[in-house]
């Protein structure tokens, strides 16, 4: 029995094992058939999404398993961040001749520096980092991957290829992990299935982690065992508290069924937005007014206001528009 944790096991070795970002991917694709040639890249989106996995699967494919580990060099930005790596580390592995580039395999090819969460890098790395590229440019390429493209200085995006990864659908992310749940003999349910989407927004080793941490935990995949892995408010309870037009019940769901469970506002009020956002049967009028009440509330909440108040506040609030 493999002890890896399943978002390493099943994590995709070739891009046509990638789910979602389809147009990303062909992009890939075509980079591939330049036979190594590859542009400095930045590729942006959210966590969870695919980025450097679909980087290091387009490097599986370009370049030979003997030469890999020699010519592609890791670093995560959030903690090599300053400009001593960029001294010490980056110029070093550029600079110097790997043992087979004279290897008919790697012939038109480039050494490669992957730095992960680039968004974190100081702007003196980043500045340092012009230079280094230019200087390189014959035998390296660049990847870097972040969550915010506009934290990547202008002269560096000018130099690259921006990717941007959108948030995996729904059904993109069901695909794998029935996938997973065959392999590993899963016992679930829908409601299962259904969690392990809405709390994983979009963020695929999310799901896959949630997965794995439920059926460890509890051997068997339904929502309740899902929401208690995540120790996120129930959505029901969210759509019992909207259901209703009487607001002292509604203050008494809030408080006993969530506030006395130990859920702070914050998460509270990222479900009301999420909630509401995908409830049909409410006027798209009113449902425009009601998140803007949620953000609203949302912002006061962060300010530091009376986190319960707030709360208070916003459920009154909802219950004028129901």
């Amino acid at each position: 029995m493999s002890s890896l944790p399943w978002i390493e096991k099943y994590r995709p070795k070739l891009l046509n094992e990638i789910v979602g970002n389809e147009q990303i991917i062909n992009k890939l694709n075509k980079i591939k058939q330049l036979n190594g040639n590859l542009p400095n890249m930045i590729l942006s989106g959210s966590p969870g999404i695919g980025k450097t996995t679909s980087i290091y699967c387009l490097l599986n494919e370009l370049l030979p398993e003997n030469i890999r580990k020699e010519a592609i060099l890791e670093l995560n930005a959030s903690d090599d961040r300053g400009i001593d790596v960029i001294r010490s580390q980056i110029k070093s592995f550029c600079s110097k001749k790997l043992t087979f580039e004279d290897n008919k395999e790697f012939k038109g090819k480039h050494k490669i520096v992957i730095l992960d969460e680039a968004d974190s890098m100081t702007i003196g790395a980043q500045q340092a980092l012009r230079r280094t590229m230019e200087l390189y440019s014959n035998t390296t390429r660049f990847v870097f991957a972040c969550n915010q493209s506009n934290k990547i200085i202008e002269p560096l995006q000018s130099r690259c290829a921006i990717l941007k990864y959108l948030k995996l659908e729904d059904k993109d992310i069901l695909k794998r992990l029935l996938v997973i749940m065959e392999k590993e003999n899963v016992q679930y349910d829908e409601s299962g299935l259904q969690a392990l989407l809405f709390t994983c927004d979009g963020d695929m080793r999310q799901a896959v982690n949630n997965l794995q941490s439920c059926w460890l935990g509890f051997k068997f995949v339904n929502d309740s065992n899902i929401y208690k892995i995540v120790d996120s408010p129930h959505p029901l309870i969210i759509k019992k508290i909207l259901g209703i037009k009487d607001l002292n019940k509604q203050l008494d769901i809030l408080n006993l069924e969530l506030f006395d469970k130990g859920f702070n506002a914050i998460d509270i009020i990222t479900i009301f937005f999420r909630i509401i956002k995908s409830i049909d049967s409410i006027n798209e009028s009113v449902k425009l007014e009601m998140l803007k009440l949620v953000g609203f509330y949302h912002l006061r909440i962060l300010q530091g206001c009376n986190s319960n108040l707030q709360m208070f506040g916003l459920i009154s609030e909802i219950n004028k528009l129901l």
